[in-house]
């Protein structure tokens, strides 16, 4: 194959197609016996059969996708060949803009995605920069102390303060923070919940209902009260919307509220904690970027944020994304994919593909420093997606990191007592158990 050739040129091609090659049914009966895990099935797959392989998994043929030009083409090309269907999280998230399609995605992104770029990000540096100072506060006491933290959940505290203070303008009070939980509960829950909808509602309907009352009293107080000095918050400008579009009503500002709670704090808090873990097994990680440059120094700044792309590398904020094709089309590489297929593209295993990323399962930051270190193609590096339907908050996630870890990694070294021996995969890959910890002074 021409590796100058666009994945449209083989669709001008006579005799260019060819089958998507297929993996043994017997691997999937077998994975289906054991019981296991979607990610070690999709794992076998790839490693045995190839980047691009078809199986079935249910009445639709199914294509695995991670090669780079063919996930560009599926996700960032061709977006309306490969589209959403429902969403797993639409039984919390209603039609927020993660769960809307056609005309409707298309309205809600472009109102959302000035407030993440830009001026918009702006805005919101401040709150970030107050949410992460509170944060150090904690830790500073913890220290003190010598008092055990959970770093999973200091991760996740930080996130949810920092996205709260952009949606209303206010830090994140304790009782606040005790019913957004509902939001983590519910979110977790997804993967397990029952396949008819109904049962599924019933199944979190207290958590549902505490949800809906957080959403109702912050519309509420956003529409009594000033703007901050900050400028305008993310609860004001969907309710500014409002007064101008129709459809803005009061349900679908609830879904999107909850959308920007749930994807603004649990990738984060995911990200950070995972970031903690392997800085544990790779102290010298932590070190190498604390001596790049002085405190606030540009050299500084990238080292941090080369720990955290790294660990988005590892561990991607969503580490399998589903689409549908709705036409006949050719993928990069010729591969001939019909209308109806599923496709199921993981950026957790395009970034664990030894052809793309040598040593893959090695935690190394300078991956993301060094010249000529990484695959350059953005269908080698997708941690929040690819294309129009990419993640909005993405740089908002990495500014929060990165600030919070300008504030807490001169200063602290974490000492877990003991660390999760499973991961779980959901709608993000998380940890699968707690991360009790308490906090030395740095090493020297």
């Amino acid at each position: 194959m021409n590796p100058e050739a666009t994945p449209d040129s083989f669709r001008d091609v006579p005799g260019t197609e060819r089958p998507v090659p297929e993996a043994e049914p017997g691997l999937v009966e077998r994975w289906r016996s054991q019981g296991g895990e979607l990610v070690e099935l999709l794992s076998q797959v790839r490693e045995r059969f190839g980047v691009v392989v078809s199986f079935r998994l249910g009445p639709a043929p199914t294509v695995l996708v991670t090669e780079p030009q063919a996930v560009q083409h599926v996700l960032a090309r061709h977006p309306e060949r490969y589209v959403k269907r429902s969403h797993r999280a639409r039984l919390l998230i209603g039609d927020g803009v993660l769960a809307a399609g056609g005309a409707a995605w298309k309205r809600q992104r472009r109102l959302l995605q000035a407030q993440f770029t830009g001026t918009g990000m702006r805005r919101y540096e401040q709150r970030i920069t107050e949410a992460a100072r509170t944060a150090a506060g904690r830790w500073g006491e913890y220290a003190r102390t010598g008092q055990t933290l959970d770093v999973g959940q200091e991760m996740r505290s930080f996130a949810l303060d920092a996205i709260w203070r952009a949606l209303t303008g206010h830090p994140l009070d304790d009782e606040t923070e005790r019913e957004v939980g509902a939001v983590a509960t519910v979110a977790a829950a997804l993967p397990t919940l029952p396949a008819d909808v109904t049962d599924a509602h019933d199944a979190v309907a207290a958590d549902l209902a505490r949800i809906d009352a957080i959403a109702r009293h912050a519309i509420e107080a956003a529409r009594s009260g000033a703007v901050g000095p900050d400028g305008p918050d993310l609860l004001h400008v969907l309710i500014d919307a409002a007064n101008e579009r129709p459809e803005y009503t009061d349900r679908l500002i609830r879904d999107e509220l909850v959308t920007l709670l749930v994807a603004g704090h649990e990738t984060t808090a995911t990200t950070l904690t995972w970031l903690y873990l392997l800085l544990d097994r790779h102290p010298a990680a932590r070190e190498h970027a604390l001596t790049a440059g002085g405190e606030g120094s540009a050299q500084r700044r990238q080292a941090i944020q080369a720990l955290v792309h790294e660990t988005l590398r590892l561990y991607p904020s969503a580490w399998i994304l589903p689409r549908h094709a709705t036409e006949d089309d050719i993928l990069a590489g010729g591969y001939a994919v019909e209308a109806g297929t599923d496709i199921l593209i993981s950026p957790y295993l395009t970034h664990r593909d030894p052809e793309l990323w040598p040593d893959p399962e090695h935690f190394d930051p300078r991956r993301f420093i060094t010249p000529d270190s990484r695959p350059t193609h953005p269908g080698a590096y997708y941690p929040f997606g690819l294309g129009p339907r990419a993640c909005l908050g993405l740089q908002f996630a990495l500014r929060e990191s990165t600030v919070l870890l300008e504030h807490l990694l001169p200063v602290h070294t974490v000492a877990f007592h003991s660390t999760p021996t499973k991961t779980l995969y959901g709608i993000t890959v998380r940890p699968d158990g707690p991360t009790p910890a308490t906090l030395e002074p740095p090493r020297t």
